[in-house]
């Protein structure tokens, strides 16, 4: 008989990340790095790092050129994007950004989408907010579709067009690199993750009811 070994807890971190207004960007930039190698070291299994553009707290604008600094810095961390705002970015920039990650992390990219949380970031690109939603959904039909390396994505919104659209390379990870949705207490979020079989980043609240009710959102739409 093989002994029982337990599984190991995963752990991980989700990095907005927050600051004082006022105090020096580039020392606080290079804190975060520096947690980023900290918990790199002490086994953490992930970090997820957020997409901001205004308020003057949470200051990386591209999580994408963080994980790409990260992962040169790190061993073994999985680093995501937490989230990358889909109405702010066309679905084949995202998807191929993700891609070149994807190959030059060797598979510890993830790609975590979301609307976009800070109404003054839409604001200043003229983005309605009630559209974010219906948005970050199309946006995360278009990148699914791309990461499936299929037939050529045609795909024509009231933001953005596709024309036999395709990504101009394979996946480093297979199929592809992880997904996930944000979540808070609206159904979208969780409703694309049962939708396209993604993972789901929640902050759905403390309570038990809370995180029950958002996870049936994601079995009935993956039931659907």
């Amino acid at each position: 008989q093989r002994a029982y070994r337990p599984k190991r807890m995963k752990l991980g971190i989700s990095m907005a990340p927050l600051h004082r207004v006022g105090e020096n960007p580039t020392l606080a930039l290079k804190r975060d790095m520096e947690l980023i190698q900290h918990l790199d070291r002490l086994g953490y299994d992930e970090a997820w790092i957020g997409e901001h553009h205004s308020f003057g707290r949470e200051l990386i604008a591209d999580p994408a050129v963080f994980i790409a600094a990260a992962a040169a810095q790190t061993r073994r961390i999985k680093l995501g994007t937490g989230v990358t705002s889909l109405p702010y970015h066309h679905p084949l920039i995202v998807a191929d950004k993700m891609l070149q990650l994807d190959h030059m992390t060797e598979g510890r990219a993830m790609l975590g989408v979301g609307p976009g949380v800070l109404t003054s970031d839409a604001y200043q690109m003229g983005i309605d907010p009630t559209t974010q939603r219906q948005r970050m959904g199309e946006s995360l039909d278009a990148i699914m579709r791309l990461f499936a390396a299929g037939e050529p994505v045609s795909m024509e919104t009231d933001w953005f067009t596709l024309r036999e659209a395709r990504l101009q390379m394979a996946s480093f990870s297979e199929p592809h690199l992880p997904v996930a949705v944000a979540a808070s207490v609206t159904p979208s979020g969780p409703t694309l993750a049962g939708k396209h079989g993604i993972g789901l980043l929640s902050v759905a609240g403390a309570s038990h009811d809370s995180f029950e009710r958002t996870w049936s959102w994601v079995e009935e739409a993956a039931a659907e």
